[in-house]
């Protein structure tokens, strides 16, 4: 029993001696400085209209056993004279 431990304790000591422990240094990354601000571009297209619309999840009744639900979505399209 003595010999079994004394070889377990030997094994464990060489194979973590045998372990290579490296240690790796991160090369530090050279910041970029901004150089001087050329002339702006051109102006892109206008974008759409906003859009509004309402979503209405109504729950099935208590007593029903479905676990399927109903949902309904409505868009309304704003006019130029609603923004007035």
């Amino acid at each position: 029993m003595r010999y079994v431990i004394l070889i377990a304790a030997i094994a464990g000591v060489l194979g973590l001696s045998a372990c290579e422990k490296t240690t790796v240094t991160p090369v530090p990354v050279p910041q970029a400085t901004p150089g001087p601000q050329g002339a702006p571009g051109p102006q892109g297209p206008a974008g759409e209209p906003g859009k509004s619309s309402t979503t209405v999840i109504t729950p099935p009744p208590a007593s029903s056993s479905s676990t399927t639900s109903s949902t309904t979505t409505t868009e309304s399209k704003s006019t130029d004279s609603e923004k007035k």
